[in-house]
């Protein structure tokens, strides 16, 4: 397990000044034009991030390609973005060969994707390191399940030093990207006839039915629904709104507006915007300095889907 501040004093907002002055320029450039030929990528950038700290800390162990590796377990064969990161960490070695981590590509791509959306825009440290391990077996052990109770869900922040105020306020990255039908149809059951009955009582009826229609019994397994159902593609506070109109799309969405003390932040963060804005960059920060390796821990990648020789 891995606390939010144990290799973290390594970073600095300098790291980069002198070897490679335009790194974040560079990464920015490349999210943004991803963006605009799919405005999906931010959505898969923000995954893709928590996906990786969660796991082993923020060491791009997720992007690593081979048999048994994080992108095998059935949590992360969902995952996107892969090529934007690859994209950036191409340009950034023309310019600055074996100097930039796909880990520090990785957490900035991130914070962009969250900017480009109509974000805060907030400045994060660099100076990660990319990790040599990348294990399907410790993927399960250290990733929130869609179906999980809150007492699940605050065990493993706990695990990363981070609090269930985080809990409630990174949940707010569902306020862009969209999932597989499959993430939430625990809540349903199907029928005979094909058709899906709602069991989860916790959620609006309405948008139940609504669920159903994008999300038909035999629906391809690669459909998908937005977050977000109202304003998808922006990074707002209307996905505060949205639980309290109990129109959260995972079971792990709907229970935070069912313990006092969640619901209490959710609401205030529904109601004041620059507050979550404010509250998401410190959260963002602890989250991106999860675990983080440096020194001799870990490497600089020449291509982030393999180690180094």
């Amino acid at each position: 397990m891995f606390s939010s501040s144990s290799s973290s004093s390594s970073l600095s907002f300098d790291f980069y000044a002198a070897s490679c002055p335009s790194v974040e320029l560079m990464v920015k450039n490349t999210v943004r034009q991803a963006s605009e030929l799919d405005p999906s990528i931010p959505g898969k950038l923000l995954r893709l991030l928590f996906h990786d700290c969660f796991v082993e800390g923020c060491d791009a162990s997720v992007l690593l390609q081979g048999n048994g590796t994080e992108r095998t377990d059935p949590a992360n064969i969902s995952l996107g973005g892969f090529p934007v990161i690859d994209s950036a960490k191409r340009v950034i070695e023309i310019f600055c060969p074996q100097t930039v981590s796909c880990a520090d590509i990785l957490a900035l791509a991130a914070r962009d994707s969250v900017q480009i959306t109509g974000g805060p825009e907030i400045q994060i440290p660099t100076g990660r390191r990319d990790g040599r391990v990348s294990a399907a077996s410790n993927v399960r052990p250290n990733i929130i399940d869609t179906s999980f109770s809150l007492d699940e869900m605050s065990k493993i922040f706990n695990s990363k030093g981070l609090s269930l105020d985080d809990l409630v306020i990174l949940s707010g990255a569902h306020t862009i990207g969209s999932a597989h039908c499959s993430a939430f149809m625990d809540r349903f059951k199907a029928n005979p006839k094909g058709k899906f009955t709602l069991i989860d009582t916790s959620l609006d009826k309405d948008y139940a039915d609504q669920l159903t229609k994008q999300c038909p019994a035999g629906a391809s397994s690669s459909s998908t629904v937005n977050n977000d159902p109202q304003t998808p593609l922006q990074f707002d506070n209307n996905y505060f709104k949205v639980l309290l109109a109990h129109k959260g799309l995972f079971q792990s969405d709907s229970v935070l507006v069912r313990n006092e003390r969640t619901m209490n932040i959710v609401a205030e963060l529904a109601n004041d915007q620059n507050r979550f804005f404010d509250s998401w960059a410190v959260s963002f920060l602890k989250l991106t300095s999860i675990g983080v390796k440096a020194g001799d821990d870990g490497e600089i990648r020449q291509t982030c889907s393999a180690t180094n020789g």
